[in-house]
């Protein structure tokens, strides 16, 4: 798993915007990197790991850690 952390809900806010700055900037890898930064929510993440694979989720860098902590620990080896 990532180190990335629970955000609230303005943080998330603050990010998004942030990242919707870069991309205005012409910087899309950097809003790209992070916009993965705001924690994914469980049931995107679950869809991703059935129709992207578990590798794809954690190699791009998602920020997994509500998914984790709704399915627990080792969700994307099952």
């Amino acid at each position: 798993m990532t180190s990335h952390r629970p955000m609230t809900i303005e943080e998330k806010l603050d990010t998004g915007i942030k990242a919707i700055e870069l991309e205005k900037a012409g910087d899309k890898e950097g809003a790209s990197r992070l916009m993965k930064t705001i924690p994914m929510p469980p049931y995107l993440a679950k869809v991703n790991k059935k129709f992207m694979g578990a590798d794809f989720l954690i190699n791009e860098g998602y920020n997994l850690v509500e998914a984790e902590t709704e399915f627990g620990p080792g969700w994307l080896d099952t």
